[in-house]
């Protein structure tokens, strides 16, 4: 896109000045943002995620097919990991295996450009290709996380626009110091939080 940008411009500026009046088609013609807006109402408060269907297509589409089957009414954020200034949650659904898509394709960062940054919203997976259902939301940049030349990291999606208040509020409530297994013990939320409903929001 930087390089069709510039070529647009290199032309306008060779063009007479009276043809400048027009835009230049390829700078009308650049992509637009593709977000979608998915409201989380969850036991602790509000959470809303502009899904990024441009830059993470198969990602999106699988999010917001759980949201638009109310796969995720009813299940929770049941995951805190404090990180440095912050850390992430973590969601999905955990009551019914029976509810769990096929996993999907890997998007990494080094793809999507996108990066988890402070209220990005990524997929957990056991590996790349394994993700399904559940995602986290972080409140403090994680570099780490990103993909790199030895790691293909995790997908980010999307971020929240308004409500990442609300998943710090979630990241410091209590968990229970004997649940989860390996590197997630002492990191399950006890009790977990519910997601009431997800839903797409108008345009």
């Amino acid at each position: 896109m930087t390089y069709r940008i510039a070529l647009a411009l290199l032309l306008a500026c060779a063009a007479p000045l009276a043809a400048q009046t027009t835009v230049p088609s390829a700078i009308a013609e650049a992509p637009k943002d593709d977000l979608v807006k998915v409201a989380l109402e969850t036991g602790a408060g509000r959470i809303v995620i502009a899904v990024d269907r441009r830059r993470a297509p198969l990602t999106a589409a699988n999010f917001l097919r759980y949201v638009e089957s109310g796969k995720y009414d009813g299940e929770s954020i049941y995951r805190a990991m404090p990180y440095g200034d912050g850390g992430f949650i973590q969601g999905g659904i955990t009551s019914d295996a029976a509810k769990l898509g096929k996993a999907i394709e890997h998007e990494p960062t080094s793809k999507t450009g996108l990066k988890h940054v402070a209220g990005a919203v990524s997929m957990a997976h056991l590996g790349p290709g394994t993700a399904k259902a559940d995602f986290f939301i972080l409140t403090t940049d994680i570099p780490a996380l990103d993909a790199t030349d030895a790691d293909q990291g995790f997908a980010v999606f999307g971020h929240v626009v308004e409500g990442l208040d609300v998943a710090r509020k979630i990241l410091v409530m209590p968990v229970s110091p004997t649940k989860g297994e390996g590197a997630l013990k002492g990191q399950m939320l006890e009790p977990a939080v519910k997601i009431v409903k997800a839903e797409k929001l108008p345009d």
